[in-house]
């Protein structure tokens, strides 16, 4: 097969090409270049409103590509090792939901982590597939949950040789892998797909020191957060699929939830930063990691905080360590994760990825630089003299095994009443509860609702998480299976 130019980027020059014809517009979107609406035009710039464009002919339409957005998604499939690649415009969320769904139907089973973000419990419901969860390991240091060991994954398929697929975080939000080729071998030898959430992986296609890329491992399917890690707008992102998966088969899929007003501005910026990428990726993030491994340096020398690094791997539940990111425990400080990460935003003007319980998250990518860093070490410093104060009494985040009593789909569209928070201990839970970000559940519809987990979304509100997913705002009320 002939190597595809990858300085090519086909959807953003036939946009230039298109803007340099000054086409009058009598289609949508009703704004008309920016003219219909003066403040948007000012707001955003004047190249992007006239680049906020209908799909026609000589863009292409992403339901059906044809043409740019075609040789768009071949590019984006020769530049990370795929079969087939997808442009998704409805985020990494789309793209899980859209791997899910081309794999299983309802009632099929699907081994995975409970550790999962929101979307691909998302997935089940829409389809009804069934979860059998591997519960991960956890770290008492950290209080976070690990990587899938593959003793684990192998009892799982035992136990369910006639699951579908298996689903694997490839990294965790704290940047923690399993043994992606071994859980792609077992997965294949006993005919089974083997599928990623990548969204925290994309640099992990273009640096040979990064762990190892879904892709590059086998699977058969990845969701890729091109808008993370990758420079791309928020929003967009890549369903990556190996040859086992049928191209015409995935792309239905996809057409059954991705809007059909598919955004010029998401799609040019997968183009451009993919080709970014493809040229100067390996430098980028080898920067990246430089820059992460001087920043753990330094906050481990301030004292009371652990960035920690490569130093957990134990070659199973830890595999790999993705060095990027810059995951830092603040137990030792006196204060929980969310504490630092408000206080860095109020107090110093400092805003990170996250905080939960027992960690922050810095996320560091292709645009940032040594002296942000250094302002970002400083402040933390500030936080532990002017705020720090005794562990005692701080919770862990540990992992709480859930269990499993409905089907997530059956839960959701179930009869339920609404009940008093603390009146649903013993009960089956019809929503979704989760801090975001990260947005991993920590209950979803079917599981049964525990003390312990009460607790910790108590503890939870009481330390300043976002609680995000049930149907009240407040999360004084839970909606839970009616007479069950």
């Amino acid at each position: 097969m002939t190597k595809l130019s990858q300085q090519r980027a086909p959807i953003y020059e036939a946009l230039e090409h298109f803007r340099k014809m000054r086409v009058v517009p009598f289609d949508v979107p009703g704004h008309k270049r920016g003219r219909g609406n003066p403040e948007l035009a000012a707001l955003l710039g004047e190249t992007c409103v006239q680049m906020d464009v209908n799909s026609m002919k000589p863009l292409d339409n992403l339901c059906h590509p044809i043409s740019v957005i075609r040789e768009a998604e071949e590019l984006a499939a020769d530049a990370f090792g795929a079969a087939h690649a997808f442009l998704m415009v409805g985020g990494t969320t789309s793209a899980v939901q859209s791997m899910i769904l081309s794999v299983a139907k309802r009632g099929d089973k699907i081994i995975l982590p409970r550790n999962v973000h929101r979307s691909v419990m998302g997935a089940m419901v829409l389809c009804g597939a069934v979860p059998v969860y591997v519960n991960p390991a956890c770290d008492d240091r950290l209080g976070i949950p690990l990587g899938m060991r593959v003793q684990d994954v192998e009892d799982a398929i035992r136990r369910n040789p006639d699951a579908k697929a298996i689903l694997v975080n490839n990294p965790t939000y704290y940047g923690i892998c399993s043994d992606l080729r071994s859980i792609v071998k077992l997965a294949h030898s006993h005919g089974m797909l083997c599928l990623a959430d990548e969204a925290h992986g994309t640099h992990f296609y273009f640096n040979e020191n990064l762990p190892v890329s879904a892709m590059e491992a086998g699977a058969d399917m990845a969701a890729v957060s091109m808008h993370k890690s990758g420079g791309s707008l928020t929003q967009s992102s890549l369903l990556l699929a190996g040859p086992a998966m049928q191209e015409g088969h995935v792309r239905q899929i996809i057409n059954l939830t991705q809007t059909t007003s598919g955004s010029y501005l998401l799609l040019s910026s997968l183009d451009i930063s993919r080709r970014n990428l493809a040229l100067r990726g390996r430098e980028s993030f080898a920067r990246v990691m430089e820059l992460a491994e001087y920043a753990r340096s330094e906050i481990n020398a301030i004292g009371g905080y652990y960035a920690y690094s490569r130093e957990l791997i134990n070659g199973d539940s830890i595999f790999d360590f993705d060095v990027t990111k810059l995951s830092v425990n603040t137990l030792d400080i006196g204060l929980a994760g969310i504490e630092v990460y408000d206080l860095l935003r109020d107090e110093y003007d400092i805003q990170i990825e996250f905080g939960d319980l027992g960690n922050i998250l810095a996320y560091l990518s292709i645009g940032d630089r040594q002296r942000e860093v250094e302002r970002l070490v400083s402040a933390m410093a500030e936080v532990r003299r002017r705020f720090g104060k005794g562990r005692a009494g701080l919770m862990k985040q540990e992992y709480i095994e859930p269990h499993v009593a409905v089907s997530p789909q059956d839960a959701f569209y179930a009869a339920k009443e609404s009940l008093p928070i603390r009146e649903t201990e013993g009960r089956i839970c019809s929503e979704f509860v989760m801090c975001y970000p990260p947005g991993i559940p920590i209950l979803a519809p079917g599981e049964k609702i525990t003390k312990p987990i009460l607790d910790y979304i108590q503890y939870a509100k009481e330390k300043g998480c976002s609680m995000t997913g049930p149907e009240n705002p407040e999360i004084e009320y839970l909606n839970v299976l009616k007479g069950v």
